[in-house]
């Protein structure tokens, strides 16, 4: 489905699977990236890091964000940025939506 040019809602452009995250790429360009992802409870991102800083905007439900070892609760409606080179890492409070825009720098 192309979606360029079109007035869409993000959460309806990726759905949940039992026990799984999914994702979405939304747009893929040599300066960055821009990801939708769907967990279902429970699910998350192990600790890693990444060059550049990400920014998570929460769509829908709960996550925790871990970075350099503190914990933050990320609701709907909600953002954060992951700092480069700064280990982070993400977990479903409840099935979540989220949307993660990383710059390359």
């Amino acid at each position: 489905m192309e979606i360029k040019g079109k007035v869409l809602k993000l959460n309806e452009l990726i759905d949940y699977q039992d026990d799984s995250v999914v994702s979405r790429e939304i747009i893929r360009k040599d300066t960055g990236t821009v990801t939708l992802f769907a967990f279902d409870s429970g699910q998350g991102l192990s600790e890693h890091t990444a060059p550049f800083d990400a920014m998570v905007q929460v769509i829908e439900g709960e996550a925790e964000i871990t970075i350099s070892g503190e914990k933050n609760r990320v609701a709907a409606g909600e953002m954060i940025i992951m700092p480069a080179n700064e280990p982070h890492a993400v977990m479903a409070v409840e099935p979540f939506k989220m949307l993660l825009t990383m710059i390359r720098s």
